[in-house]
């Protein structure tokens, strides 16, 4: 049964690593930024603030409002030069998150079958190139 069982396809760790390295580094007291990849399909952003196809936001508690990281989107309103602006992030958008302060946290590979546009059904089995995905330090 357990072999069986391991040859599943799960959903990906991303989101859940994304609120765990969000936790801690709030719990050092340093500020979290996520660096997204901003061609990939859902994701709304202050497009003035997009170079070369990536942005880097503060999701800090003082920089955000209403914050909810969730396994299909990261959620939250925050002011870019003055204006309200909600900002969703689909997670495999995210291509890192760390503390301002040393670049501690983690980077992200592209997760496979997910390259750009809209997530995938997950019925389906995963498309793109094979291979295993290669998870770094941010330093």
């Amino acid at each position: 049964m357990r072999e069986a069982n391991s040859l599943q396809k799960m959903t990906s760790n991303r989101p859940y690593l994304i609120r765990a390295f969000y936790d801690w580094i709030v719990d050092n007291g340093m500020t979290p930024h996520i660096t997204v990849d901003a061609t990939v399909a859902g994701a709304i952003l202050p497009q003035a603030y997009v170079r070369d196809g990536q942005i880097v936001l503060n999701i800090s508690p003082r920089a955000v409002q209403q914050l909810q990281l969730g396994d299909k989107e990261i959620s939250f309103h925050a002011r870019f030069a003055g204006m309200a602006q909600q900002v969703l992030v689909p997670p495999q958008a995210v291509m890192a998150i760390y503390a301002r302060e040393n670049g501690e946290g983690m980077l992200f590979s592209q997760e496979k079958g997910r390259e750009q546009g809209p997530p995938e059904d997950p019925r389906k089995p995963p498309s793109g190139k094979g291979g295993k995905p290669a998870l770094r330090v941010v330093k």
